[in-house]
Order: C-alpha cells, then structure tokens, then sequence
C-alpha cells in the first residue's frame, strides 16, 4: 500500500469515528492536503534539514567531488524559483541548499532602508526571511503536488489504469523543495545571550545551519571591506556554545555550525585578551599585537597599555579610537588558530573570508589545519565582490611568467579589457573559474559553494535590461522577447503567473469545501490557459 493511501486510509478511519457529522469530509481530499503540507512546524524544518547537511558532510569526507552548493536569496520567491528551477534541470534538489546573507538582510529587508553590511538592521529580519524562505518552498510543494493530485483525477476519469499507478509513484516519491539553509547571524547582534535569542528564533523559523563571525558585533563590517576587527577567541567561542545550546534546547541535536573568520583581513582588535599562563589562548591571541617590546617602567607614557607576551614586556600600539593592530603579516596564522580553535569548541564547518578566489592559498591554510584536525572542512564564499574575470586572468598570467611563457603580448594591469577575451589566457582563465569550484572542494576542503548576493546582481542586470528597452525604441517588445517568449519556450513556470501564486490551490479548495458549488477562476475565461 502507498503512502498516499496510508493517508488516505488513516484519516477515513477518523472521520469514521465521528460518524454522520463529517460524511461531507473526504478523506482523499484532507490527505492531499495533508501530503502538501509535510512540514508542519520550523522545528520539523530544522530537524529533517539538519540531517541532509550531516549526511552530505560524511558523503563528501568520503568523496571531495560529492561538494554542496546555495546562491544567496533575498526574498522567498527567489529562493522558490531557483528550486523549482533545480528540480526541472536536475531532476531533484540534493546536495543543493539556500544561502541566506546577511548583507542582502541588510542592504534589502531593512525597514530603514538600504543599510551597509554592518548589523544595523533588525535583527528579526533574518528569522523573518527564514520562515518566508520556507514558506514559498512549502507552496512550491503544495502547487506540484496539486498538479499530479489533478493528473491523477483526468487518469481516473479516463480509467488509463496503467497512467494512474505511474501518477500514484510521482506522489509517492515526490521530493521536497525544502532544502537546507545557511543562515548568517553575522557576529551575533550583541553579547553571548543576545547571541543565543536570535538564533533560538532562526531554528524556530527553520534553520538548520548558523554561520557566525568573530567580529565585534557593534564594530561589524562587510568581509570585503576594510575596518573589520576581530574578538579574543573566547568571547567568540561563548557565542558559538550559545548557539550550541539553542539548538539542543530545541531538540535539533545535530544543528550546524559554521564559524567565520575574518582574522585574514581584519587587522584590528577591540581589545587585549585575558590571559591566565603562558600559551593559553588569550597569550596566543595577544602574541599577535603590533607594539614595541620594553624593559622599564620609563618606557610607558600616560595612558599607555603593557601586557606580559613572549616572555617580554609589550607596550601594543593604540589608535586614537582606542582600538589595538595586529602585525603586518600575521593574519594567515591567526585564521589557522581561529580555525583550529573553533572546531576544537564545537563548531562543525569553517569559513575563511579571503580577499581573492586561489585555490592554492585556501588550500595553504586549510593543510595547516588539517594538521590538527584531519577532517576540517569549509564553506567557501564565491564572492561577487571578487572580480573573477581579472583575478584568474592574472593567476594565468603569473603561472605562465613561472614557466618561462613568452607573456609580450599581455599587460598585466590591463587583462580586464574586452581586447583579451578571446585569448589563449582568456580561455585558460575561464576553464579554472568553471573548474574552481570542484577544484578547491578536492585540493583545498571546501564542502559548500556558495554566492552570497548573486540574486541582488541578477535582479539588477534583468530589471536594467528590460528597462532600456521598453522605456526606449522597442516598447513593449522588450518585454516580450525578453521575457515572456523566453519564459514559454524554457518552460519557466511563473509564466502562469495565476498559479504560481496559487490560484489553482485555492480552486481545489474551493471544490473541497463548497463541492459543485464552488466559484473557481480557472475557467475558460482565465487569460493564463493561453499558455498551455
């Protein structure tokens, strides 16, 4: 017996139990309902998720080209119709998530407006965008199975037998579109309790995975840009054991952790960490203070600040805003002991914000870590504010100057011109930005691929395209080659604009509850039956 008739089965034994009172309830009709609507609560969300992403992890220790992929999304119909664009190119959705970012919670969902990177922007707006997320992906179920639920009444009705049971599998083994999330908490909207509030309130809308950075929450800046400064590890580790215990207050005992580190470019810290002996964590931390060494108390100045490092006296160097520098240099060792540090205190994956896409530097580091904990692994941001095109052209370029390449032809400032695209390095460059991802998933530990803002760009690209022509020569023309043509001849679903926003779900509805009464809008009347 299949699934879809256990249901119906199980509820006709309830409606049986309460007898004449509901003869009107169809049992097949409430188990359809029931089968579109699997998830009932953010909690089952997190639960079932959570399992997808431990699973995917083993899958890919196992096998670095089993490697997980999200494009950022910043509104539920976005993150919709890219997995309904998933299932009918792939045919199902594994090993590929959601991202949700921060920056675009920000720069998008404010209620202040545009805002910078910088945790300014309410902090519910990202457990908001996690059960909105959630919410389309839910209706994406809820409209195909609506479509095989009537597919298989047409069936029925022309007793094809044999085109019934085939229907009766597709529901039977129907995948969701609800994936997992990666959900940026950025560095924690506050201190360790705040932390840990916000992130009860994300599981609570779903959330599986956590990603948190060790910046200072009131000094947070976007991982691309400049300014960014850094906590002492244990402050950093009270948060990720704050989220720790949300997830297992909630009973989702395998939720996910992802700890950033931005120690690669940040080269500032609010403060001196705590120290109780030599080597600990705090005198690691603070090893790496820019300052000048002293061997007398006449070496301090009013106001001036000496902690006890290597052995020695250090007087660290203090801006005027009172925030303290790292040395040049020491920011590939830092990452490598935040890393460590973390998964050491129950992170599960790492994320290493880089300034560039090289698989040999995030390789570097990630061999270093593995030194100590041989199975780490990374969630890895492919950033649109990296300029892809001219950053692989110039690892060409400086691959073939190592080999000896006769490199006269090329300006190494200028590879970003039109004038090279249609090189012998143009296309070498291209070949390594197709292959990077499954390259660093192999040589450098990365698991998950990400793009944290890409539906920010190509709603901007469309809408400018559009734009230009329909206000200009083309009229409405522009629309429909560039739109609703492309849409009908690549099967785009939303070309049904009516049912996409569940017209024909609340037709069904409509029969269920009023029967030959009901008043539908997919009639012959209804413009979108133009589309087939």
């Amino acid at each position: 017996m299949s699934n879809y008739n256990d249901q119906i089965n199980a509820i006709a034994d309830t409606c049986h139990q309460h007898g004449e009172t509901w003869k009107a309830i169809s049992p097949e009709y409430a188990a359809r309902m029931r089968t579109q609507n699997r998830f009932l609560t953010g909690i089952d969300i997190a639960k079932y998720t959570a399992k997808i992403m431990r699973d995917d992890m083993a899958r890919y220790d196992a096998d670095t080209s089993m490697y997980t992929q999200s494009l950022g999304c910043w509104h539920g119909f976005i993150g919709q119709q890219k997995m309904i664009s998933i299932k009918k190119h792939f045919g199902n959705t594994d090993r590929r998530y959601l991202y949700l970012s921060g920056w675009m919670v920000a720069a998008l969902r404010s209620e202040f407006g545009p805002l910078p990177d910088q945790s300014m922007h309410e902090k519910t707006a990202v457990s908001s965008l996690i059960a909105e997320l959630y919410t389309f992906l839910k209706q994406a179920d809820a409209r195909e199975l609506g479509g095989l639920f009537r597919a298989l009444d047409a069936a029925r009705d022309a007793s094809d037998n044999v085109k019934e049971k085939a229907i009766q599998k597709q529901i039977d083994g129907f995948q969701t579109h609800v994936v997992p999330i990666i959900a940026d908490i950025d560095a924690g909207f506050g201190n360790a309790e705040a932390t840990y509030l916000l992130a009860k309130q994300m599981i609570e809308a779903g959330a599986c995975c956590i990603q948190i950075e060790n910046q200072v929450s009131d000094e947070k800046q976007c991982g691309h840009q400049d300014g960014k400064v850094t906590v002492p590890h244990e402050d950093f580790l009270a948060k990720i054991r704050a989220v720790r215990y949300a997830f297992l207050e909630l009973g989702v005992d395998d939720g996910v952790i992802v700890a950033r580190t931005d120690s690669l470019g940040a080269g500032l810290t609010k403060q001196i960490a705590v120290t109780q002996e030599a080597g600990d964590l705090g005198d690691q931390y603070n090893s790496f203070l820019e300052g000048e060494y002293i061997d007398s108390a006449a070496d301090i100045e009013n106001g001036d600040v000496v902690v006890k490092a290597n052995g020695k006296l250090l007087k660290p160097s203090r801006l005027p805003s009172g925030l303290f520098q790292f040395r040049n240099g020491s920011g590939e060792d830092r990452v490598v002991l935040d890393c460590i540090t973390s998964l050491q205190h129950g992170a599960d994956l790492l994320w290493i914000e880089t300034e560039k896409p090289h698989v040999g530097q995030i390789g570097a580091m990630v061999n270093r870590i593995r030194e100590v904990v041989p199975n780490a692994k990374l969630v890895y941001n492919n950033s649109p504010s990296f300029n892809w095109t001219l950053s692989f052209r110039q690892q060409v370029f400086d691959a073939w100057q190592e080999e000896g390449r006769d490199l006269t032809s090329y300006d190494r400032n200028s590879l970003m011109s039109a004038h090279y695209d249609d090189t012998e390095l143009a296309d070498e460059a291209d070949d390594r930005i197709r292959n990077f991802q499954q390259d660093a998933a192999r040589e450098a530990g990365i698991f998950h691929h990400l793009i944290t803002l890409p539906t920010y760009h190509t709603a901007a690209l469309s809408t400018d395209n559009l734009a230009k022509g329909y206000f200009g020569a083309e009229g409405m023309l522009a629309y429909v080659t560039g739109v609703q043509r492309k849409e009908i001849r690549e099967h785009i679903a939303c070309v049904k604009h009516q049912n996409m926003a569940g017209s024909d779900m609340g037709d069904d509805h409509k029969e269920y509850f009023s029967g030959d009464a009901a008043l539908k809008a997919a009639g012959d009347d209804n413009t979108m039956n133009q589309f087939g």
